[in-house]
């Protein structure tokens, strides 16, 4: 039974034969220090301020919720201070042991330390149905009758959830009952759950909330780890996860800042790159004509060459995964009018689509439902397709710059050639405009949540949109962007960051809400056309160069600090 620190007038603490605590008024502590020389001198009395009497409580309630009661008494009454009222202790004790007439009648006294009186009949209400479905669970249905039509109703709150009860009474067992109402039965525990919701209807002063160190101390983990410019992992909200004695930190070593593999398979400038939707295969594309598939280890996250996709006379600029990975579409540059559907698995061309021998098809789309797409370019073509390379539909008259498919399976986004992405919606033919900026926008890609949109702006750099708003979240510092198409992407757990290639060579690193690049990664010696995260693997990462290779980026390999440190390829820290 926890202290409640009634009657301090009269208790007294004889720890070295000194009284602690008398006569003080309620809310007041005193903490006694002693001069440690002479036995019986007369100890200083200090008055705690609100914050350490707080963190006594704090630490109280914790000690409690451990079984620890004589500890607590013994810091209670050390420190002057009470764990929680002397009514709420009474009504703590009446819930627990299903007393539900006393507990209701403690109401009636904790009513006038309340902030919000209308909060009893909320507080009587969870009562009384706590009460009602223990008197189900033990077969009572009088009683519990009683309860429904003589208490629980004439509170004229929550008539629904009544009508619901109500229903309750055809229950013809216990476990029937339990099923039903999703309920853990008479008992501790759900006596607990009762006592952790009216908790929150009364203040602090007279009643903690309950777990509130714990949730405190997992407040401050989850804010650390916000604020980690590398967190790259699953956040575990448990607070075994983690230690309380330091400081959350991640290193940069565990960040895909250094070079795990440069594929030189092939021979000209690589134009593009992407990870399939499972995170088992990269797709890169090249001025060569080729498309190569690369199978990703499970454990070593190694890549290696599972097939080549041959025929791209104009060379591949932009890939495409189908929603389950089966299908992959490969487009061309500008003057390419073809489009090339592959089935990977068994690495042969479904379809070879092309509407017109003036069509430009650069950019292509996949529709949620995986049996459709559309596919574009800059020649005013914009279309909607079945898997055979059939046309559905058509728009005309938009030069397309870039595509994507929104989750409703209705709607697509296309930028175009006046420094706009509208939405497109081809069931009824309606179209709005979403973003506008001042200059060419290259390319662009949306979050997984269809929120936020990253565009590669001429001469701009990387924008960061909240397509539901419409308006510009940030704008990225570092990269060099012109006028060549460079294709940026989210990436990491959660997709916390954003990556991008340059046209200085460099791939930047940014965290999504921070302007300044958290890492540089330099290795290529040509402009870096794509990068793309690996959706599953949130430490691995590749990007395509017209140096032509591609480059696997990673956390730094097992090695000692001084190795690490002295590794050739550089990951620039730019959060100093």
């Amino acid at each position: 039974m926890q202290s409640n620190g009634e009657g301090q007038g009269q208790d007294s603490d004889t720890n070295n034969g000194n009284s602690v605590g008398a006569g003080l008024g309620s809310g007041t502590c005193v903490a006694s220090t002693s001069s440690g020389s002479e036995v019986g001198s007369m100890k200083k009395k200090k008055r705690l301020s609100q914050s350490e009497e707080d963190v006594i409580r704090l630490i109280g309630q914790h000690l409690d919720g451990l079984g620890l009661n004589k500890t607590v008494d013994l810091l209670m009454q050390e420190s002057g201070c009470r764990l929680e009222h002397t009514s709420a202790t009474k009504f703590r004790n009446h819930v627990m042991e299903g007393e539900w007439d006393k507990a209701e009648n403690d109401l009636n006294e904790l009513r006038a330390l309340m902030h919000s009186p209308n909060a009893i009949v909320r507080m009587k209400f969870l009562l009384l149905q706590q009460k009602y479905l223990e008197y189900l669970e033990d077969g009572k249905v009088l009683e519990a009758l009683q309860v429904l039509r003589g208490e629980l109703t004439p509170l004229k709150y929550n008539t629904d959830r009544i009508h619901v009860l109500s229903g309750y009474l055809m229950c013809s067992h216990a476990e029937d009952l339990r099923a039903k109402t999703e309920w853990e039965g008479k008992g501790t525990n759900s006596r607990c759950r009762l006592l952790d919701k009216l908790q929150t209807y009364l203040p602090p002063s007279v009643m903690l909330p309950p777990h509130r160190l714990q949730t405190l101390l997992r407040q401050a983990v989850e804010l650390q780890r916000d604020r980690c410019l590398y967190h790259n992992t699953k956040l575990d909200s448990s607070l075994d996860s983690v230690t309380l004695l330091l400081d959350h930190v991640c290193s940069r070593k565990q960040f895909p800042c250094y070079t795990q593999q440069i594929l030189t398979e092939h021979c000209n400038e690589v134009w593009f790159c992407k990870f399939s939707n499972d995170g088992t295969k990269l797709a890169t594309g090249s001025k060569d004509t080729t498309v190569i598939i690369w199978q990703v280890d499970p454990e070593s996250h190694q890549l290696k060459l599972l097939r080549t996709l041959e025929g791209h006379a104009y060379g591949v600029s932009y890939l495409a995964w189908s929603p389950d990975d089966t299908y992959l579409i490969a487009c061309g540059p500008d003057d390419c009018s073809e489009l090339w559907l592959w089935n990977v698995p068994t690495g042969e061309l479904r379809t070879k689509m092309s509407q017109s021998h003036e069509d430009s098809l650069t950019s292509v789309a996949w529709n949620p439902d995986g049996k459709r797409f559309v596919t574009g370019g800059q020649r005013g073509q914009f279309y909607q397709c079945d898997l055979d390379g059939n046309l559905l539909d058509s728009w005309e008259g938009v030069r397309v710059q870039c595509l994507w498919c929104v989750g409703d399976g209705r709607t697509v986004l296309a930028s175009d050639t006046h420094q706009r992405i509208r939405g497109y919606n081809f069931e009824d033919l309606t179209d709005r405009n979403i973003v506008q900026e001042d200059h060419p926008i290259m390319s662009f890609t949306v979050s997984k949540n269809g929120r936020l949109a990253l565009l590669n702006v001429a001469t701009q750099g990387v924008h960061l949109w909240d397509l539901q708003d419409r308006v510009l979240v940030r704008k990225y510092q570092g990269v060099t962007q012109g006028f060549y198409t460079i294709h940026s992407c989210f990436g990491g757990h959660n997709e916390d960051f954003i990556a991008s290639g340059s046209e200085d060579h460099k791939v930047y690193i940014w965290h999504r809400r921070s302007e300044l690049p958290i890492a540089e990664l330099t290795g290529h010696t040509r402009t870096v056309n794509c990068v793309s995260w690996n959706p599953v693997i949130p430490g691995l990462m590749a990007s395509a160069s017209d140096d032509g290779t591609v480059r696997v980026w990673g956390p730094a390999p097992f090695l000692d600090t001084q190795e690490v440190d002295g590794l050739n390829e550089n990951c620039s820290n730019m959060d100093s």
